[in-house]
């Protein structure tokens, strides 16, 4: 059985208190870096980016129609003017201006057409403008709290880690100047267990929350002050004092 002086064994308690410290810190940090608003976000982002996305498509596919049917609108009123140049001439026959004058009312016609159609098109490309420009509202709010939700993080993370540095220091200077077998078994202890020292109080062990069983408590009781004791049912070392029992 190890052993190391009760006052040695007390120690540990102290150095325990900094571990769960630590092991505070961590619990800390990961919870910041798993903060369930940044996945919200995430989700939502992706979501109205998408719909973002499909409105540019929407305005663009809107866009080279517009400029189909201008180009609609343009052939036509060049036809028109040429033919209206003709028949302004007055040269030609009777009959072909006729022919022309006809052509010309169904050119105005085929014209006017034209025009409603780019006219249709060009409201409903304005609408689709105004759906791109809300949508980009949206994605531009989502990324602003985003980014100060990060930023309120980041800072949390920044104040968690030169915490745990400091607590770390004191720790690892704390440790140094503890008898250096009974470490080792802490050391051990704690990897494996969770937990390395807890104390014994009043037949209860402070790292499982139970009560000993009458059998345990006379094992310990039997053992010297200066051996390591064990509890039962966490693994942990047990430290015990005259004014716990």
């Amino acid at each position: 059985m190890a052993k190391a002086a009760p006052a040695e064994q007390l120690k540990l308690l102290d150095l325990q208190g900094l571990d769960a410290k630590l092991t505070a810190l961590a619990n800390r940090r990961r919870a910041l870096e798993t903060d369930p608003r940044i996945k919200d976000l995430e989700a939502a982002l992706a979501v109205a980016n998408g719909e973002l996305g499909a409105a540019k498509v929407a305005v663009h596919d809107t866009e080279a129609e517009l400029k189909r049917a201008e180009a609609d609108v343009e052939q036509v009123t060049v036809r028109i003017s040429r033919d209206e140049a003709r028949l302004n001439s007055g040269t030609g026959l009777s009959k072909d201006l006729v022919a022309l004058q006809k052509d010309i009312a169904s050119l105005n016609k085929r014209r006017s057409d034209l025009e409603d159609v780019e006219l249709e098109v060009l409201e409903r490309l304005d609408t689709l403008r105004e759906k791109q420009a809300a949508q980009q509202r949206i994605v531009d709010d989502i990324q602003g709290s985003f980014g100060s939700i990060r930023g309120e993080l980041d800072q949390e993370l920044a104040a968690v880690a030169a915490e745990t540095a400091e607590v770390k220091g004191r720790r690892d200077a704390f440790a140094q100047a503890l008898d250096a077998p009974l470490l080792a078994v802490y050391e051990k202890t704690l990897a494996r267990r969770g937990v390395g020292a807890a104390r014994l109080f009043h037949g209860t062990s402070e790292a499982s929350g139970m009560k000993l069983s009458p059998g345990d408590l006379a094992d310990i009781k039997a053992a010297a002050p200066e051996d390591i004791v064990f509890c039962p049912d966490s693994g942990a070392i047990l430290v015990r004092s005259e004014e716990w029992a």
